[in-house]
C-alpha cells in the first residue's frame, strides 16, 4: 500500500508540473541580431519616474475643492507634455509591471517560483542596452535588473527592506529618501570628475522607483488622506528633480522625462487582478523628442510598452525608423524560433507557419524600406506594412511556441486516464468481493511486458531523434508504464464483468448520475461561489430523503441547521475588501468562556487600533501572536485522544490562529464549519448503526455516548475491516464537497487579488512575501484540517476501511478524472490575464488537492491519534 501511495504521489506531481511545460514555458528567444535605428536619437538621457501603485483617476481627478492633487504634472500636461492612460496586465504586481515597463515583455508564471525576485530566465532590458543606468528605490525591484545586466553599468541604490513597513507612521518617507538621494548624487558628481564624465555621456537612464504611494494604499486605502497626500509629495519631488536635472545639464534640452505607474489599486487596498482600478495607470511624457500638449487617449501596449511611446515622438522620420527596427527585430525572433523548432522536429512532421513564408517576409521588408526612403512615413508604419509584419511575426512566434502542445497534452491526458483506470481496478481488487476464476496468466503477462517494453523503446527513440527535452521523456513514457499496469489487471476487469449481473444496476446508475451532477456542481462553484450554497441546501435535505430523520430527529435537525448556516458564507462578499473586526468580536461573544480566544481577540483589536493611530505593531501583541501560532501545533497533542476532547482541542487551537488572521466575517466560518463536522460525525454514526443494528434498542445503545467514548488512538481490528459499499461513494463525495467549501467558503483563493496584508498585521507589518504568504496559506489550510480530522474519524469507526486508504483511493474516483479533465482543457494562455491566472489557479487547486490530501492525512493522523505525555504518571479516567 505504501508503494501505491508513493507511485500515486509521483504520478500526480508529474501531471501537476506538466501544465508549465505545455502552457507556460518562457516565450523569450535568444540569439538574434540586434537592430539599431540609423538616426541620432532626439534625447541623450531618459529620466523614468514610476509611482508604484498609483491609479490613473487618483492622479488626474481633481480633489473636492476642484484643484489638482499634482499641480506640477498638470502643468506639464497643459503646456509641454503628452499624456494618456496606459493599461497594465494581470498579474498587476510590482515585479511583472516593472519587467513589462523596462524589458518590454510579460513574464511567464515560472517567475512565481522565484518569488518575483529573481530572473527565472535571462532577459534584455532598456537598462542593459543603456550606456549607464542609475536606479534608486525598493530592494525588491531594483536588484533584478542589475543582476541580469551584462557588464557593470547598472547601479542601484536601495533603502533597507525594514523601511517597507505597513505600520509606518509615514510611508511617504520612502519617496522622500529617493528624491534626496538623487539630489545628493548629482551634487557629489559635480566634484567627481569620473562620475561627471559618465553622466554627460549619451544613452544614460535615471530610474526613480517611488514605493510610498503603494505602501500607503495598502495600509490606509487609496481614498485615504495619506495616499492622496503622498501623490502631492511625489508631484513636488518630480518638479524638484526635473529642476535639478535641467540645472545640472545646463538646460541643454536633451533630457526626456516619463512619469507612469506599474499598476493601480482597488478601493480596499489590494492589487493583482484585472479590475480597471488596478489596470489603468497614468502616462505622462515630456522633454526631448516628445510632442507638446497632446492627449494620447487610452493605449494598450500589449507587446512592448516602449513601442507605444513611439506615438509620442514629434519626428515622423525617427518614428518610422523606430517602428521599422522594432518590426525587423521581432521578425528576427520569428526566424530564430522557426529554426529552433526545425532542428527538433523530423522533416516530414514539420509544418511551417504559412502566413509568413520567406517570400512574404522579403516583400514586407522591401516595401516598408522603400516607403521610408521615399518619405512616406505614415504609409510605411501603417497596418499594411510594419504593423502587419509585427502582428504576423507575433502570431508566428506563438505558433512555434505552442507547436508541441497537442502532442504533450494528448500524452498527459492518456496517462491520466490510464492512471485513473488503474486506481479503479486497484480498489476493486483489494476492497471488493469479485469472483476471480482460477487461471494461469503468467505467459500472457510476460508477453504484455515485452510488448510494452518495445513501445517504450520506440517512444524513447522518437524523442531522442527529435532532441526533445528530458521532461518530454517523462510525459511520454509515463503513460506507457501506467497502461502496462492497467493491462496486467485484466483479470480484475474480467471478474468485474462476470459480477455485473449480480450488482444492483439501477442503484449504481442512480449513484452515477448523482455523483456526476455533484461533480459538475463543484466545477461550476469554482466560477460561481453561490453554487456551494445550493449544494449545502441539498446536503441539508439528505436525512429527510434517506429516511434518517425519522430515526434520529435531533441529530438530523442539527445537520440541517448547520448546513443552512454554512450556506450563508458563499453568498457573502469575498473576504479582504473591507476589514471589519466587529464580526470577530461577535465570534468572541459566542465563545467568551475560552480565555485564549478572548486574548487573541484583544490582540487583534488592539493591533488594528494601534495601526490606525500610526503607533506601529506592539511588541507584546506580536509575541503573543507568534506564540499562539506555535502552540496551536502542540496543545492538541497534550489533550485526551477521546473524540470529543481531541476535536475540541484542535478546533480551539486552530480557531485562535484563524482569529488573528481574520479581518471580517471569516472569523465565524471555522465555528460553523466545526458544528457541521460534529453533525456529520453523528449522522454518519446513525447511518452505520442503522445499517448494522437489527432493533431500535440496539440502535440506541450504539449511539449513546459515542462522542465521549470513541478514541482516536484505538487500533483498528483488521478482522472487522469491511468491503466497499455504494454508500462509500456518497460519503467520499461529502468529503470532497466539504473540502471545496473549505477553499471557497469565505473567498475565491484562485484569484491572487484575495491577498490583503491586513490579514497578517498581528504577526508582522514589514513587507516579506514569503512569511506573509506562509501565514495566509496556513489560514487557508485551517478549514482543511478541520474537515480532514472529521474524515479521519468517519473512516475509522466501527470497522470501516482505514482512512489512509479510503481517503486517498476514493478521492481519486471523485477528483482525478473528472476534475482533471475539466480544468486541464479550461486552462488558457491567451486573452485577459485575469482569465489566464484564474484558469491556472483552478487547475493548480484541483491537481494539488489530491497531492496535498495525501500529505495532510499524515498531519491530521498525528493531530488526532498521537499524544505527548509530560510530567509524572497519574491516574486518569480517560487517555
Amino acid at each position: 500500500m505504501m508503494i501505491f501511495f508513493i507511485v500515486g504521489l509521483i504520478v500526480h506531481v508529474v501531471f501537476f508540473l506538466s501544465i508549465f511545460d505545455i502552457y507556460f514555458t518562457s516565450p523569450l528567444v535568444h540569439g538574434m541580431t540586434p537592430q539599431r535605428v540609423p538616426l541620432a536619437p532626439p534625447a541623450k538621457r531618459l529620466v523614468l519616474f514610476v509611482a508604484d501603485g498609483l491609479r490613473a483617476d487618483s492622479l488626474f481627478k481633481p480633489d473636492d475643492n476642484g484643484t489638482g492633487r499634482a499641480p506640477y504634472l498638470r502643468g506639464v500636461i497643459a503646456e509641454r507634455g503628452t499624456w494618456g492612460v496606459s493599461h497594465t496586465r494581470v498579474p498587476t504586481e510590482s515585479r511583472p509591471g516593472h519587467v513589462a515597463l523596462i524589458a518590454g515583455f510579460y513574464e511567464d508564471v515560472s517567475a512565481v517560483a522565484k518569488g518575483w525576485k529573481e530572473n527565472p530566465v535571462e532577459f534584455d532590458s532598456v537598462f542593459n542596452e543603456s550606456r549607464h543606468t542609475w536606479c534608486w528605490g525598493s530592494p525588491d525591484i531594483l536588484p533584478m535588473f542589475a543582476k541580469g545586466a551584462t557588464g557593470d553599468h547598472v547601479y542601484t541604490y536601495t533603502y533597507p527592506s525594514e523601511r517597507e513597513d505597513f505600520a509606518s507612521t509615514d510611508a511617504s518617507r520612502l519617496d522622500t529618501w529617493v528624491f534626496d538621494e538623487v539630489k545628493d548624487f548629482l551634487n557629489v558628481a559635480k566634484s567627481n570628475e569620473t562620475l561627471l564624465n559618465m553622466l554627460h555621456e549619451e544613452q544614460n537612464v535615471f530610474f526613480l522607483h517611488l514605493l510610498g504611494i503603494d505602501t500607503n494604499g495598502h495600509a490606509h486605502r487609496p481614498m485615504s488622506k495619506e495616499y492622496l497626500e503622498n501623490i502631492g509629495l511625489v508631484d513636488s519631488g518630480v518638479a524638484e528633480i526635473v529642476s535639478v536635472m535641467d540645472d545640472f545639464y545646463g538646460h541643454d534640452g536633451k533630457t526626456a522625462y516619463i512619469f507612469t505607474s506599474d499598476h493601480g489599486m482597488t478601493n480596499w487596498g489590494s492589487h493583482g487582478a484585472g479590475h480597471p482600478s488596478e489596470t489603468l495607470t497614468p502616462l505622462i511624457a515630456w522633454g526631448a523628442g516628445v510632442q507638446t500638449a497632446q492627449w494620447e487617449g487610452s493605449h494598450k501596449y500589449d507587446d512592448n510598452y516602449l513601442k507605444g511611446l513611439f506615438n509620442l515622438l514629434y519626428c515622423q522620420h525617427f518614428k518610422a525608423e523606430s517602428i521599422y527596427a522594432n518590426a525587423i527585430q521581432i521578425l528576427e525572433q520569428f526566424r530564430v524560433k522557426m529554426e529552433q523548432k526545425k532542428e527538433t522536429t523530423l522533416s516530414f512532421l514539420f509544418t511551417p507557419y504559412q502566413p509568413l513564408t520567406d517570400s512574404k517576409q522579403m516583400d514586407f521588408v522591401r516595401n516598408a524600406r522603400n516607403l521610408i526612403q521615399k518619405g512616406q512615413f505614415d504609409e510605411a508604419v501603417s497596418i499594411r506594412y510594419c504593423k502587419d509584419l509585427i502582428d504576423q511575426a507575433m502570431e508566428g512566434l506563438s505558433y512555434y511556441h505552442t507547436y508541441d502542445r497537442l502532442f504533450l497534452g494528448s500524452s498527459v491526458v492518456l496517462g491520466f486516464i490510464g492512471w485513473t483506470s488503474y486506481v479503479v481496478l486497484f480498489i476493486l481488487k483489494t476492497h471488493a468481493s469479485l469472483r476471480k476464476p482460477p487461471t494461469n496468466m503468467h505467459m500472457v503477462k510476460r508477453s504484455l511486458g515485452q510488448i510494452f517494453l518495445c513501445i517504450g523503446l520506440l517512444v524513447a527513440l522518437f524523442l531522442m531523434v527529435q532532441s526533445s527535452p528530458w521532461t518530454y521523456y517523462i510525459y511520454c513514457l509515463l503513460p506507457v508504464a501506467v497502461w502496462f499496469s492497467v493491462m496486467r489487471e485484466f483479470e480484475t476487469l474480467a471478474s468485474l464483468v462476470r459480477s455485473v449481473p449480480s450488482l444492483p444496476l439501477s442503484k449504481c446508475f442512480g449513484y452515477f448520475l448523482l455523483v456526476t451532477f455533484g461533480i459538475e456542481l463543484l466545477v461550476v462553484s469554482f466560477f460561481y461561489r453561490a453554487m456551494l450554497t445550493l449544494g449545502l441546501v441539498v446536503l441539508g435535505l439528505w436525512p429527510v430523503l434517506s429516511g434518517l430523520y425519522i430515526k434520529a430527529k435531533v441529530r438530523s435537525l442539527s445537520w440541517m441547521l448547520s448546513c443552512l448556516f454554512l450556506a450563508v458564507f458563499p453568498l457573502l462578499p469575498v473576504v479582504g475588501r473591507e476589514p471589519d473586526v466587529n464580526y470577530v468580536i461577535l465570534f468572541v461573544c459566542i465563545c467568551f468562556q475560552m480565555m485564549q480566544v478572548v486574548l487573541c481577540a484583544y490582540i487583534l483589536t488592539s493591533t488594528h487600533s494601534s495601526l490606525q493611530l500610526k503607533q506601529g505593531l506592539p511588541l507584546f501583541n506580536q509575541l503573543v501572536s507568534w506564540l499562539t501560532l506555535v502552540s496551536s501545533f502542540l496543545i492538541p497533542l497534550l489533550s485526551s485522544t477521546r473524540l470529543f476532547h481531541r476535536l475540541l482541542s484542535i478546533l480551539m487551537s486552530l480557531v485562535c490562529v484563524y482569529l488573528l488572521l481574520s479581518t471580517g466575517y471569516e472569523a465565524l466560518f471555522p465555528p460553523v464549519l466545526s458544528w457541521l463536522m460534529f453533525a456529520w460525525i453523528n449522522i454518519e454514526q446513525e447511518t452505520m448503526n442503522t445499517q448494522g443494528s437489527s432493533n431500535r434498542t440496539e440502535h440506541i445503545a450504539l449511539c449513546k455516548g459515542y462522542l465521549s467514548s470513541t478514541d482516536f488512538a484505538e487500533n483498528i481490528d483488521i478482522a472487522k475491516i469491511r468491503q466497499l459499499r455504494l454508500d462509500d461513494i456518497r460519503r467520499s463525495y461529502f468529503f470532497v464537497f466539504f473540502i471545496i467549501i473549505a477553499f471557497f467558503g469565505c473567498g475565491n483563493i484562485a484569484s491572487i487579488n484575495s491577498f490583503d496584508p491586513a490579514s497578517v498585521y498581528c504577526f508582522l507589518t514589514v513587507f516579506n512575501p514569503f512569511i506573509m504568504g506562509g501565514l495566509l496559506m496556513w489560514k487557508v489550510l485551517i478549514p482543511f484540517v478541520i474537515v480532514m480530522c472529521t474524515f479521519e474519524k468517519n473512516m475509522t469507526n466501527n470497522g470501516q476501511i482505514k482512512m489512509q486508504e479510503i481517503c486517498i483511493i476514493i478521492n481519486y474516483l471523485n477528483l482525478s478524472l473528472l476534475f482533471h479533465q475539466h480544468f486541464f482543457f479550461l486552462v488558457k494562455d491567451h486573452g485577459s490575464w485575469l482569465d489566464i491566472g484564474t484558469s491556472i489557479s483552478h487547475y493548480v487547486i484541483v491537481m494539488s488537492m489530491t497531492i496535498f490530501l495525501m500529505l495532510l492525512s499524515v498531519m491530521t493522523h498525528i493531530l488526532t491519534s498521537k499524544r505527548i505525555l509530560i510530567g509524572w504518571k497519574r491516574k486518569m479516567h480517560f487517555r
